[in-house]
């Protein structure tokens, strides 16, 4: 099992959100909430207006969302719904637990009483250079106040 932490479109109560429990994908357990330990940029782009973390370390805010743990079949899902590695590279970060439902080995339980954890995360450095310039957001909500809409692919 891997670990994945999901900040956008495949969060609970988002839009994508259903892949995460199609078990014909394969396999994602929550295990809880996190924050990037560093910060990123995460910008709203594109036409149709999909969440972005830019690989820029250091710059923007700590980015909150979900801990996922995955089986191989979901994470060769996710990468293929990511499109990784051309508009998502998955590398791994640093996350910071802010709520733990995991259960697991004593190493899992370790490193959430330790309050640090990595994970896979889709994050881009390859994006316009103009989107440096976009609002930074701290959190993703399709919803949210922004007034971006996320479009589905399905209606694309």
């Amino acid at each position: 099992m891997a670990r994945v932490f999901v900040y956008g479109t495949l969060k609970k109560g988002q839009p994508n959100y259903k892949h995460m429990i199609n078990t014909a994908k394969g396999l994602a357990k929550f295990q809880g909430r996190g924050r990037t330990v560093e910060k990123y940029p995460l910008v709203i782009a594109g036409k149709y207006n999909i969440p972005y973390m830019l690989n820029i370390p250091g710059t923007g805010h700590h980015v909150a969302g979900e801990i996922y743990s995955v089986d191989d079949q979901m994470l060769r899902f996710l990468d293929e719904f990511e499109g990784c590695p051309d508009m998502y590279q998955r590398t791994l970060m640093r996350i910071e637990v802010v709520e733990w439902e995991g259960k697991g080995g004593a190493g899992e339980a370790r490193a959430a009483a330790e309050g640090v954890v990595e994970c896979f995360v889709y994050s881009t450095t390859t994006y316009p250079p103009e989107w440096v310039g976009l609002p930074y957001h701290d959190s993703y909500d399709s919803s949210g106040k922004h007034g971006l809409s996320y479009v589905l692919r399905e209606s694309r």
